[in-house]
């Protein structure tokens, strides 16, 4: 898959690939929304992977949202864009799947001064609480939802989830190394389910300098080319 997107600013990095990977164990089908797009690539990947899903993306920062459009052109995937704040969003009906890679920084994280970059970095511009009752609206009454964030807040994202119904089912700590603290968790939540969560394997990036084999086989799934291009 070929992604533009812009030489300045933010740019996707391996969270959205691993999420990416994490997705496609669940083989989502339906109507799905992407929320914070950035350059399109978690739903692009997803939608270009499973014809089944009918993908639609939202994204309040103007300049992602037209690379996004003009990156679902250019790879032949039907997608419809809300251009807007996700916590905005309505009159377009619920959803089966809702996936996001959300900006998860803390404010007390090391700022950067770039406004694109803040936007789509740092959690103070989609909040943990307001973001589950977001997604708990929208979602059908069996419908599921995958995120990544910030594995130093997985306690409250989970109560935020459990609070608004919907069950935690599928979690996957991400790690630099195998002696590393994690700074990344995957969940899957499931609306009005029962079930106990299920606590995969750890996910290792790095291994002797270089990617793991399971690391490595998510990318070459993935098989994303990217070019930075002017605003």
């Amino acid at each position: 898959m070929l992604l533009y997107q812009p030489n300045s600013g933010y740019c996707y990095n391996s969270d959205s690939i691993l999420l990416y990977g994490f997705i496609t164990q669940f083989t989502p089908k339906g109507k799905l929304l992407d929320v914070g797009v950035g350059c399109g690539i978690v739903g692009l990947l997803v939608g270009r992977d499973f014809p089944a899903v009918e993908l639609e993306g939202a994204e309040k920062q103007a300049v992602y949202a037209e690379f996004a459009r003009r990156n679902a052109s250019i790879n032949g995937i039907g997608y419809t864009l809300h251009e807007g704040d996700f916590l905005e969003l309505g009159g377009h009906g619920t959803y089966d799947w809702i996936v996001s890679n959300p900006p998860f920084y803390h404010e007390g994280s090391a700022r950067s001064e770039n406004e694109m970059v803040h936007q789509a970095r740092y959690n103070v511009h989609l909040p943990i609480e307001p973001f589950v009752i977001k997604i708990s609206k929208l979602l059908k009454s069996n419908g599921e939802a995958i995120v990544c964030y910030d594995a130093r807040q997985f306690v409250p994202l989970c109560s935020a989830f459990e609070s608004r119904g919907l069950r935690v089912c599928d979690v996957q700590f991400v790690h630099s190394k195998s002696d590393r603290s994690s700074t990344l968790v995957m969940i899957h939540v499931k609306k009005n389910s029962k079930s106990l969560a299920n606590i995969l394997p750890p996910l290792i990036m790095f291994e002797e300098g270089k990617y793991t084999p399971a690391v490595e086989a998510i990318y070459e799934k993935a098989k994303v080319h990217s070019i930075k291009c002017p605003i």
